[in-house]
């Protein structure tokens, strides 16, 4: 039988938490103790911000893209880059060769490419557009 730990109101956030320290008479829960440590220790705390969300236009491009690249991948099951002593032979991304605008749902555009050949291309830009990867 462990012990039971109940929680109380942490004097930080005000909000019933498993309390981690006590300073004096004040109770704090992990969070609230390492804010209050990190000021104390001459440090600002910064407020971190939620990342952006998509705007609907990106996100119905981003479905669109989906079902489209399945589809490409299915007619395009071999790696069309092919690198000699890098390629894994069967097809798991698609490369866009044109990066820009109207490009990312243009099929034309696409290369049906193994993770480890897609990987050289994003890494070696210049010999990539010499091979004609990229636009």
């Amino acid at each position: 039988m462990g012990i039971k730990v109940k929680k109380k109101i942490c004097d930080g956030c005000n909000k019933p938490q498993y309390i981690w320290k006590r300073d004096g008479s004040n109770l704090y829960c992990k969070i609230c103790w390492g804010k209050i440590k990190l000021k104390q220790d001459g440090y600002p705390v910064v407020k971190r911000s939620r990342p952006k969300q998509k705007s609907k236009k990106k996100s119905a491009q981003d479905t669109v893209y989906s079902q489209l690249r399945r589809v490409f991948l299915t007619k395009h099951p071999m790696c069309q880059a092919h690198l000699p002593g890098i390629c894994t032979q069967k097809s798991t991304d698609v490369h866009h060769t044109a990066r820009r605008g109207e490009n990312y749902l243009k099929v034309s555009t696409w290369m049906a490419v193994c993770r480890k050949c897609h990987g050289w291309i994003e890494e070696n830009p210049e010999e990539a557009k010499d091979l004609g990867f990229l636009r």
